[in-house]
């Protein structure tokens, strides 16, 4: 017997097992903690929260023809940062990645919330068709809107992994 997946379903399952991981990283560190590098020059579980957050956050605004939540909302001063919709943390040295200062855990938890929750809309609503759809010629092949949001999937669950792995360093 064959099972159809559900496309909206798996992309769900799969996205909607960030928030959790998300949590996880942070819970329990303080502001310092998540400011602090486990060695010179190294991300900090700030900046990897924050990042993977960016990067979700300034691909499905652009998926979707929307403004990014970084830039429309109350975000960038929660971190010491402008709301500048370029800056996601791609090629990101040292300093840059120190000058992320993020309030608290619940910075990061509430920022990532609030892409999560628009990043769910747009998989409930997906269709088959809206996945084929070329949304990035500057690859080649040709990148549609299934193998972004893969990628953003991808991005993230390495980073988030990175940040738990960097806590449990802090922690040490």
């Amino acid at each position: 017997m064959m099972v159809r997946v559900d496309i909206n379903d798996l992309l769900a399952d799969a996205f909607g097992r960030l928030p959790g991981l998300v949590r996880g990283a942070v819970a329990g560190l303080d502001a310092e903690q998540l400011r602090r590098p486990p060695a010179p020059g190294a991300n900090t579980v700030g900046w990897l929260v924050w990042h993977l957050t960016r990067i979700q956050d300034d691909h499905v605004a652009d998926l979707i023809g929307d403004d990014q939540i970084w830039v429309t909302g109350p975000w960038a001063p929660r971190f010491e940062l402008t709301a500048d919709p370029a800056d996601t943390g791609y090629a990101h040295g040292p300093d840059e990645v120190l000058g992320v200062r993020p309030a608290s855990g619940k910075v990061l938890v509430d920022y990532y919330t609030a892409v999560h929750e628009r990043t769910a809309a747009l998989i409930r609503a997906v269709t088959a068709e809206d996945l084929d759809r070329i949304v990035d010629r500057s690859w080649n092949p040709p990148v549609t809107m299934g193998v972004r949001l893969v990628s953003v999937l991808n991005d993230d669950l390495q980073h988030v992994g990175q940040a738990a792995y960097v806590r449990g360093v802090i922690l040490r």
